[in-house]
Parts: C-alpha cells; structure tokens; sequence
C-alpha cells in the first residue's frame, strides 16, 4: 500500500485557497453586482433612460415579430 492510497487525493481543479481567491477577486467571471454605485447622479439617470430604450426597443421587435408570424399563418 503506498503513502497516497491512504489519503484522500484532492481534485485539480478544486485549487487552493490562494488560486481561490485570484480566481474569485482577479480573474473571475464579471459580476454586475452594484455595478453603477459610485457615479453621478446624472450618469444613473443616463444609464436607467438607455436601459428603458433598450428594453422599449426589444418589446417592438418582439411584437413585430408576433404580428409577421400572425400574418403569414392568417394568409395560408
């Protein structure tokens, strides 16, 4: 029986506590949280208009959409 039959080997991939946090805080995957805190009030209101237009615009074409597939099944 050698050494390492009787431990429990770890995982590659787990890493350790220091690959941990590089990956976490460094080189992690970007998070949105309070991604906007900090800035000018007017940047916010810049930003919540541009977000309501996009989502404006995305209701149109999903209703466009909807209407195009509507049309094309009452005309067959």
């Amino acid at each position: 029986m050698t050494m390492a039959a009787g431990r429990k080997t770890k995982d590659a991939r787990e890493g350790g506590f220091l690959w941990n946090a590089f990956y976490k805080y460094l080189a992690g995957p970007a998070t949105t949280d309070n991604a906007i805190e900090g800035v000018t009030p007017e940047a916010r209101a810049a930003w919540e208009r541009d977000l309501a237009a996009r989502k404006e615009w995305s209701r149109r074409q999903r209703e466009r959409k909807r209407a195009e597939r509507e049309g094309r099944r009452g005309a067959a």
